[in-house]
């Protein structure tokens, strides 16, 4: 080939977009078009006469190498996927084509950047994944997690916040934060609320890289940068999702697209599971009081009792009855009876530990699961407990109100094996008491 014909075929060459490589048998580059410097931020002449295999990424260097001995041993290969560092330390996925020519002793590869079509699948698969998380998830709780998974397997990122703006209230808090080793918090609540804020009355991200948001204590990390991408549904926007990572992380407009993108389906996904633990809350709850209603008191009964029969153990039910609180609805009405219900929830609440359950049957009518007792006499101590709370005067509507409450007790196994059994004695022994008038 002359001399001429050559230099033409070679200018076309550099016309290119994808890459060509001649690499001879010891692994050196012997040419590369102009595309390389595009792909690689190599010139040409930084690139011939060292090894290819410097340029691969140090995880991608032994299979590339048991790749380079197939082609050379007369195997040509057509979409050999790898990664290379560019000359700003950044990764490029690379697709390749290659064969060995016998005639010119080289090896002939043709390289193709398919970094943005990779990170593009990767996320369009990371959204498929949330949707699918969000289906499976029980709840938020157990949601928020597998967000944080899903996205941190396609970015490297040092924490995952999640902001939610409530339905009714429009209160914002933050039900989610934690970094790859589980620990929180991950922010200062009170700056990140207000970058939340912003974003969610936008609608649009927003990049910031304040070390205010670090939590109070924490370390001083100067390349931290912090993402802040709206959730928002075809309804309303509803929180915002916050990514914490290494400075420059962020920086490619097309990677804070696509992030925006996921968001989009982590927004959807939070949506369907607060409309779903609204379904649940309506359905074992009761609206005025915040209790666990009647079904989910039976179901909390029904475990209660199998865990107290497994253990051989002793388990208590309170039923009571708040006197003379038809005298207020007749009264003073319906409102102010309501706010002594509220009022008396939370008296209750607070007589009794995390682990044992208080609900309303309806009315003025609560019940009280106490299990692990060590004797009948927890159950009378803690009922004292309760009627001395219930004594002391409710502030409802500028007035002293004071009431009493009837108590009737029974005891697992002492009482009844079952939850019939159990609540018809707690009933009748609270029965007993009123006409008695007197506590028992």
């Amino acid at each position: 080939m002359d001399t001429n014909h050559q230099d033409r075929l070679l200018h076309s060459i550099d016309l290119l977009l994808d890459a060509v490589f001649l690499v001879d048998a010891s692994g050196r580059i012997v040419y590369v078009n102009a595309a390389s410097e595009r792909i690689l931020q190599y010139s040409p002449r930084e690139l011939i006469g060292h090894p290819l295999i410097d340029f691969v990424a140090p995880e991608d260097r032994d299979r590339t190498c048991e790749e380079a001995a197939r082609v050379m041993a007369g195997h040509p290969r057509v979409g050999f996927e790898n990664h290379y560092v560019r000359k700003d330390g950044s990764r490029v996925h690379i697709m390749w084509s290659a064969c060995w020519s016998d005639a010119d002793n080289m090896r002939i590869g043709v390289a193709r950047d398919v970094t943005e079509q990779k990170r593009a699948e990767a996320f369009q698969a990371a959204t498929y994944a949330i949707a699918d998380a969000a289906l499976k998830a029980d709840d938020l709780d157990s949601l928020f997690p597998q967000i944080h998974r899903i996205i941190a397997e396609r970015i490297p990122l040092t924490g995952v916040a999640v902001a939610t703006s409530d339905r009714q209230s429009k209160l914002l808090s933050f039900p989610y934060q934690q970094d790859p080793l589980g620990s929180a918090p991950l922010l200062n609540e009170p700056v990140a609320h207000r970058y939340s804020r912003n974003v969610i009355a936008s609608g649009h991200p927003l990049l910031v890289s304040d070390l205010n948001l670090l939590p109070p204590g924490a370390p001083a990390k100067a390349n931290t940068a912090w993402l802040f991408l709206p959730l928002v549904t075809r309804q309303d926007a509803i929180g915002a999702l916050i990514l914490q990572a290494n400075a420059g992380t962020f920086d490619s407009q097309k990677d804070r697209e696509l992030l925006n993108f996921v968001a989009t389906q982590v927004a959807v996904a939070v949506e369907r599971g607060q409309l779903k633990a609204e379904l649940i809350r309506a359905a074992q709850y009761d609206e005025l009081t915040g209790l666990p209603n009647r079904r989910l008191f039976h179901e909390r009964l029904d475990r209660a009792l199998g865990r107290s029969q497994r253990r051989h153990g002793r388990m208590a039910l309170l039923y009571l009855d708040i006197d003379d609180f038809k005298k207020v609805n007749d009264t003073l009405g319906h409102a102010a009876g309501d706010l002594l219900l509220q009022e008396i929830a939370r008296r209750l609440g607070s007589c009794v530990r995390h682990v044992d359950t208080v609900a309303r049957l309806g009315g003025d009518e609560f019940v009280v699961i106490l299990e692990d007792l060590h004797s009948p006499a927890d159950a009378a101590q803690v009922a004292d407990k309760i009627r001395h709370s219930l004594a002391r005067e409710f502030p409802i509507d500028g007035l002293a109100l004071h009431t009493q409450a009837s108590i009737g007790v029974a005891i697992h196994p002492e009482d009844g094996q079952d939850a019939d059994t159990l609540l018809r004695h707690a009933d009748s022994a609270m029965y007993l008491g009123k006409a008695l008038g007197r506590p028992r």
